[in-house]
């Protein structure tokens, strides 16, 4: 089984508008209401790609039954941990420049931490672990190390895709894959990343922790895969950019998507750059369809 994690999921509020003026009043074109949160979209991603996941983390009040509601329409399973609070709405606005609004996440008790690691602890040899999305300041980073100990001694896939502190600290575990942007991969070195050279290398080095698969999102540049023994480059097909809300999620999606039925890891890296650009080309997520299109278009080179 496939289990993804979001701390702290949301309502992505999202209006399209010709022009936004701050201070005054403005009028949207379009509107859309989407479950929130990294650990979310790589399930609504999976499901829609025919691979079947549970969705686990934190939620309340109406707003954490609407994605709740959201996701059994979508016939995406899930065992989230009710809290008291209301799950959070981020707004994004879509003009000229993309404005964006997050809300704060949720204060956590002990005990509903307890609840996801007891969660964490039944996972069986061969299931996956996603922990995708921001991670509060408010829980310490010694929990999320002990999550990822717990799936390293019952052999469960740790896969990690967040930022900031935190990133750096897990990044000292051994994980199944790890997705930095390349923004995020200079500031584990302390470094500013330049050309694609650069984050070879540095992609490199975190193997010497002990992870087994990096994959780096260059946003229109594609994407770099690195494993033990594969260096990989990937030109992203090209396209209209609608909406890069949910692409890196996609990619991580569609790697795994591939990877759990095949353990390819070259084949699983084309179809995860494959459906991060079948995201970015629509207002939604992915489907299969969209993404079994672009496959072809997917350029892989040795580095």
């Amino acid at each position: 089984m496939i289990y993804t994690c979001t701390i702290t999921p949301s309502i992505d509020y999202t209006v399209y508008l010709p022009a936004f003026e701050n201070g005054k009043l403005n009028r949207s074109e379009e509107v859309y209401y989407y479950p929130g949160g990294k650990g979310i979209n790589v399930s609504r991603v999976l499901n829609r790609l025919g691979v079947k996941s549970k969705a686990l983390g934190f939620t309340g009040g109406f707003t954490g039954k609407y994605i709740e509601d959201f996701l059994q329409k979508e016939e995406v399973d899930t065992d989230f941990i009710e809290t008291s609070q209301i799950t959070r709405i981020n707004i994004k606005i879509k003009s000229d420049k993309e404005t964006e609004l997050n809300g704060p996440g949720p204060e956590l008790t002990e005990q509903q931490l307890l609840v996801l690691t007891n969660k964490v602890k039944a996972m069986k040899k061969g299931d996956w672990f996603i922990l995708a999305g921001s991670l509060p300041n408010s829980i310490p980073v010694s929990y999320f190390l002990d999550l990822a100990e717990i799936c390293m001694e019952n052999e469960v896939h740790f896969v990690l895709d967040t930022s900031g502190p935190a990133l750096k600290k897990l990044t000292k575990v051994p994980c199944f894959l790890i997705k930095p942007n390349l923004e995020e991969l200079g500031e584990l070195f302390d470094t500013e990343i330049t050309d694609i050279n650069d984050a070879h290398y540095y992609a490199k080095r975190l193997l010497e922790n002990g992870i087994k698969h990096v994959i780096v999102s260059m946003g229109g540049d594609g994407a770099l895969l690195v494993t033990k023994d594969l260096s990989l480059s990937a030109k992203a097909p090209i396209g209209l950019v609608i909406n890069t809300v949910g692409s890196g999620d996609s990619l991580v999606s569609g790697f795994i998507a591939s990877y759990s039925k095949d353990e390819d890891p070259e084949i699983a890296f084309r179809y995860g750059v494959a459906s991060g650009s079948a995201t970015a080309f629509r207002s939604d997520l992915c489907d299969q369809q969209g993404v079994e299109v672009l496959l072809k278009q997917v350029e892989i080179t040795p580095i």
